[in-house]
């Protein structure tokens, strides 16, 4: 995107120079998050520049994030929202929820990206595999223009949907990742089980819906955004089947047994929250998504 900052920077007035030149970056295709980081590079006070835009652009006051700090800042210093996230005072390595022993194999703060060991049990996993085989269908993406689904050819996996609370392996299960987060049961949406041949894969992609597509208010009416995403890996692939962080150079080997989590403060690529499945290069893949929502989902 190429934009000129000037119009009344200096004396931070709005202007009619400026809602102009506000209109025209927008009729040329820029997002309302994009004029904001602009103007705060060109020396804007984010109080004059946020009014600016909203009083020029009332429908895009939704697409704006509630703070604009610096891409590599922590979380909580760029959107004061709640998140899920674990009890871990004390770096403590291991965490009991519910009885259960969870192991705290990796914390990085950005992008919030947490690896758990032994999450679930061998036997869980058995379980849940048994339980999702018969049902398993071609996998499907979210249809960002819509709000629909549909199959893609970015992602070569089979899936099934349980329903939250579905059987008494998925209760307990869910009950011990909403301990393990602080995040209200309600607010997370149904377990997805993923099943990858060899040679499927997902490619790198985010979990949060963007503002930009008009399918998303849609999909936020059913609990509003995404703000974490469980990855927990049901076995333990031949060869293959990471789960990828490009923008961090991170890989996460998918053991049995183990999760990663990472959350996303606001909808955007600045979160560095893109990641992707690897390739399955021998052997199978099994995978249980837990996407979290910031209210509850329906």
């Amino acid at each position: 995107m190429k934009t000129k900052t000037d119009p009344a920077a200096s004396s931070q007035a709005i202007t009619n120079e400026l809602r102009q030149w506000i209109l025209e970056q927008v009729a040329k295709g820029c997002q309302p998050q994009d004029l904001l980081r602009t103007m705060l590079a060109g020396g804007w006070v984010e109080a004059t520049a946020r009014h600016a835009l909203q009083t020029t652009l009332p429908m895009g006051v939704a697409l704006l994030p509630a703070q604009a700090a610096a891409p590599d800042a922590p979380a909580a210093q760029r959107q004061n929202v709640p998140l899920p996230e674990p009890e871990l005072a004390g770096a403590h390595s291991v965490i009991v929820v519910q009885g259960h022993p969870v192991a705290v194999v990796m914390n990085l703060q950005h992008p919030r990206v947490l690896v758990f060991g032994g999450l679930l049990t061998a036997d869980e996993c058995d379980e849940l595999i048994g339980q999702a085989r018969p049902r398993l269908e071609r996998s499907q993406t979210v249809v960002n223009a819509t709000g629909g689904s549909e199959v893609n050819v970015a992602r070569t996996s089979d899936g099934m949907f349980f329903q939250r609370g579905q059987s008494p392996l998925i209760q307990r299960i869910e009950s011990r990742i909403a301990a393990l987060l602080n995040w209200p049961l309600e607010r997370g949406e149904g377990l997805q089980i993923l099943h990858y041949r060899p040679g499927a894969e997902y490619r790198p992609h985010f979990d949060y819906f963007d503002p930009a597509h008009s399918g998303t208010p849609t999909i936020l009416q059913r609990g509003g955004q995404r703000v974490g995403t469980l990855v927990m890996y049901l076995n333990t692939p031949a060869r293959g089947g990471a789960t990828t962080f490009p923008d961090a150079a991170l890989e996460v080997a998918a053991i049995k047994g183990n999760a990663v989590f990472f959350s996303y403060d606001r909808p955007d690529p600045a979160t560095h929250t893109l990641h992707g499945g690897a390739p399955v290069l021998e052997g199978e893949k099994w995978v249980a998504t837990k996407w979290l929502r910031e209210g509850t989902f329906v």
